[in-house]
């Protein structure tokens, strides 16, 4: 989240926004792609998502050097902001969809079925998701925090979660090169 007042909230350590924003600059004129996220679902306003996406979208115009876009959805449970009120699963798909309109030059979207649970993921799909984010073995900080979904998954479960969203699935690295087709 680039919005300075919420960051202060809830990553006041981490580095700043636009720091953020000139690591991938720097990176992208080497060559380097790189992936970008956004943690939504805690304090933020629709209008800090918005700016958010605009920064990433003008960067991305400037370098196309990002490969994918990742919504991760907040978890609470075992933070300092315990206490906030989880938002509707519909602003889940806001996000999502938000997300895939603002961001036409990011080549894909992913949902990030760690956070959202396998049938949210399944869903996401519907509102301009390209990407299911892979087949994670033992994924630990999100669960430290309060995540309820599996720790990990095999590729046969990522195949049938997609077939039975409707989509093909496709297996490919981490520069977006096809490997195999499940038909």
């Amino acid at each position: 989240m680039f919005a300075p007042e919420v960051r202060k909230k809830i990553c006041s350590p981490k580095t700043d926004g636009d720091s953020w924003l000139e690591v991938h600059r720097e990176a992208h004129k080497l060559g380097l792609p790189s992936n970008a996220t956004i943690l939504y679902g805690h304090l933020e306003s629709i209008y800090d998502v918005i700016d958010h996406l605009d920064q990433l979208r003008n960067l991305q115009d400037e370098t196309n050097g990002f490969l994918a876009f990742i919504p991760v959805l907040f978890q609470p449970y075992n933070t300092m902001l315990k206490d906030i009120k989880p938002f509707p699963f519909s602003y889940d798909l806001k996000v999502h969809a938000l997300s895939r309109l603002y961001l036409d030059n990011f080549p894909h979207i992913k949902a990030y079925w760690i956070t959202l649970g396998e049938k949210a993921a399944q869903v996401a799909f519907h509102f301009g998701v390209s990407d299911a984010d892979g087949t994670i073995v033992s994924e630990k900080i999100i669960h430290d925090a309060g995540a309820r979904s599996e720790i990990g998954h095999t590729r046969e479960f990522f195949v049938r979660m997609i077939k039975d969203s409707g989509y093909l699935p496709i297996e490919r690295d981490a520069l977006y090169n096809e490997l195999k087709v499940y038909d």
